[in-house]
């Protein structure tokens, strides 16, 4: 097995932080975002970089017509009622918001693109581990993911869980709707319970962004229920800070990891937000390259490869590599 660099992003738009932000000021924000996807396609193609794009269902609709003509039959009913992404929608319905929750045509170009994978990340960036949800209601959610993905002609090979809520007991309903493959947390203590993140846990996810251990790669891939393998991610690439000398050191952080994984024949698995490239997207597109540049070098040298979720889920499985 070589060395392989996999690219996952959680793609979301507003339906992934609607509960944190007020979107009046994020206009701008998501404005850059839908602009600078364009531009990450155009340096994965050039770099020949594989990328999953785990994308909300609910970028599928065109607007909030075919939104309101696609709510599922049965809703998560969750105890924070902050958090259903249908009682948002139905409270900020008009034209302006349309592109900050609908975007077919970056979906289509994403998937004109060469070398990138559809994901999923749930219809309505579902939480999976929040009381007052259940897995009818998960069920009902995938299905309507599915359903919308095929209208596109997109086969759904591939799941991250919203906000890293990983629940191993809904991974029987991902395999009924033809998932193979699903993205997991860090096996490090400040990675678990995604779900009540403590200021500790944040606190060392930070600081681990910039100092610690070079031991982010891996070779197992494993089968975590029949079916459905499990893929950890590796490092999370924040977004450029501004602080010059700090952001050289994070990106500085992930090259030595790649290199690591290259040279050692092991996994490494890169993930972010689209949208955390809207605030400074300049820069956090030069850093992309920097990492694309630094990937180009590991081929060169170690035989460095680029695989989606689904890609090096099929390698693992053809060569046995649990």
């Amino acid at each position: 097995m070589q060395g392989t660099l996999v690219i996952s992003l959680d793609f979301e738009l507003l339906w992934g932080v609607f509960d944190k932000v007020d979107w009046r000021e994020k206009e701008e924000y998501f404005q850059n975002t839908r602009k600078v996807i364009p531009e990450m396609l155009q340096l994965f193609e050039e770099y020949k970089i594989s990328c999953t794009w785990a994308t909300v269902g609910m970028l599928f609709n065109e607007n909030w017509e075919e939104w309101n003509a696609n709510i599922p039959e049965k809703l998560p009913d969750y105890d924070n009622k902050k958090l259903s992404a249908y009682k948002y929608g139905s409270s900020i319905q008009s034209k302006e918001t349309e592109e900050l929750c609908f975007a077919p045509g970056l979906i289509k170009l994403i998937s004109k693109t060469p070398y990138q994978e559809l994901g999923t990340h749930t219809y309505s960036h579902y939480y999976c581990l929040e009381p007052g949800q259940d897995i009818q209601s998960f069920n009902a959610d995938l299905q309507k993911s599915k359903q919308l993905a095929e209208n596109f002609g997109i086969e759904l090979k591939s799941l991250v869980f919203p906000r890293n809520q990983y629940n191993e007991d809904y991974l029987e309903v991902c395999r009924k709707f033809g998932l193979h493959t699903v993205r997991t947390n860090p096996a490090v203590w400040y990675w678990r319970n995604a779900q009540k993140d403590s200021f500790k846990q944040k606190l060392f996810r930070t600081g681990d962004a910039y100092i610690g251990l070079n031991n982010k790669s891996y070779r197992n891939i494993p089968e975590i229920v029949p079916g459905i393998s499990g893929q950890k991610a590796s490092r999370l690439l924040r977004p450029n800070s501004g602080k010059n000398l700090l952001d050289k050191t994070r990106i500085k952080r992930i090259l030595s990891e790649m290199s690591t994984a290259a040279k050692n024949k092991e996994i490494y698995h890169l993930w972010w937000h689209p949208h955390n490239f809207g605030a400074n997207p300049g820069k956090n597109l030069q850093e992309l390259k920097i990492i694309l540049e630094h990937f180009k070098i590991c081929q060169n040298r170690f035989g460095f490869q680029s695989l989606t979720m689904s890609g090096i889920n099929k390698t693992a499985v053809d060569n046995h590599y649990e």
